[in-house]
């Protein structure tokens, strides 16, 4: 997916924490949140998101400890759904 495509649906009235089924290329879907880091607006600019898995995810909301996402290339997402 583009970011544009992806950017599109983040911003299609879904909350910043809602969780999020992100489906792959290569790899078995994940659930999780799409965070908004200091730097989200240049990886978005270059289609990297950061994720926070469903397993983190109570954690996250906890802390905000930027330690529990992992970097995505949104170029291997092929769908995206409100899970």
């Amino acid at each position: 997916m583009t970011n544009e495509q992806i950017e599109k649906f983040l911003s299609s009235d879904i909350k910043s924490n809602s969780v999020i089924r992100i489906s792959f290329k290569t790899r078995n879907s994940i659930l999780g949140i799409f965070i908004d880091t200091p730097d989200f607006n240049e990886l978005k600019s270059k289609n990297f998101w950061r994720i926070v898995s469903e397993a983190n995810i109570e954690q996250w909301k906890k802390s905000r400890d930027f330690n529990l996402c992992r970097m995505f290339n949104g170029a291997e997402f092929t769908k995206l759904s409100v899970a």
